[in-house]
């Protein structure tokens, strides 16, 4: 009886952990595993990331503006790091890949440290799909792949969806669309916090980044126009978790770390569509 309860015991074991298994193969999910706080991003659509994984697709999409890509271009570029390393900037992969786009020093990508900066992996992946002739016209996935190389080709048209659900939002052209919510302690305060958020903002933006004024408070970038100010706002909510950003507020909206929400401004700035204003945890 003992044997036959224990090849019972192990049978369900095995089951469960094939379960397991299982759900953690599943292709194309929307919500993937959490790593520190939520950011739902909703645009023509809705995707829900951690905020390791926003705080990359934000700089993946301002290089991608830096350079003067199209949408399509920053599309492309998400869903291959979304299939590469679910937007996490890895230490290790397949040989000698790494990053956020596993690119490989032995291939001619860069050095290991260069390829683990996030905006250097990027701006290399962006430099070598423009040299790709067509790759406007080509599906999401062989436009990847013509980049990538991989032994799968096909996998990146999975993730087409959500690339462009983020990157709608992270170019500024849905309104309110990046939402993340920061609980506990902020990781710096007051004048670090601000000088961090603008050493992130001139790494990401560099020249296209207008800087009006950094205060211990905070700091305001100007904006020519809603699409403009919107990226900044996105990226500013995507890099909230690891920067001590309390506030971002641009038009007649606000968001707020505690609640993580966009929301109606009541007060007397409400209505400024020239300037992004960031304020950070004192």
């Amino acid at each position: 009886m003992k044997t036959v309860i224990g090849v019972l015991a192990s049978l369900a074991l095995i089951a469960v952990v094939s379960v397991i298994i299982v759900l953690h193969k599943v292709p194309g999910a929307i919500t993937l595993p959490r790593i520190g706080p939520e950011c739902t991003v909703r645009a023509d659509g809705e995707v829900t990331l951690d905020s390791v994984q926003m705080a990359n697709a934000a700089t993946i999409a301002a290089v991608g503006i830096r350079k003067e890509m199209p949408e399509q271009a920053v599309v492309v570029a998400l869903a291959t790091a979304f299939q590469e390393s679910k937007l996490e900037n890895l230490d290790d992969g397949d040989r000698d890949s790494v990053g956020l786009f596993q690119q490989r020093p032995s291939q001619g990508w860069g050095t290991f440290d260069q390829i683990k900066n996030p905006r250097y992996a990027a701006s290399k992946f962006y430099t070598a799909l423009k040299k790709v002739k067509g790759w406007e016209d080509m599906r999401v996935t062989d436009a990847a792949q013509k980049v990538q190389r991989s032994a799968y080709p096909n996998a990146y048209e999975k993730w087409a969806d959500e690339s462009r659900v983020l990157a709608r939002a992270l170019m500024g052209l849905a309104t309110g669309a990046v939402e993340c919510t920061v609980t506990g302690d902020p990781v710096v305060r007051g004048a670090a916090a601000a000088t961090a958020l603008v050493a992130g903002l001139k790494l990401d933006w560099g020249k296209k980044l207008d800087l009006v004024g950094k205060e211990a408070a905070g700091l305001t970038v100007s904006v020519s126009n809603a699409s403009s100010g919107w990226r900044y706002a996105h990226w500013l909510v995507s890099h909230a978790s690891g920067t001590g950003l309390e506030r971002v507020r641009f038009g007649d909206l606000e968001w707020h770390a505690g609640d993580g929400k966009w929301q109606q401004v009541t007060t007397a700035v409400a209505g400024d569509d020239r300037r992004v204003v960031a304020e950070v945890f004192s």
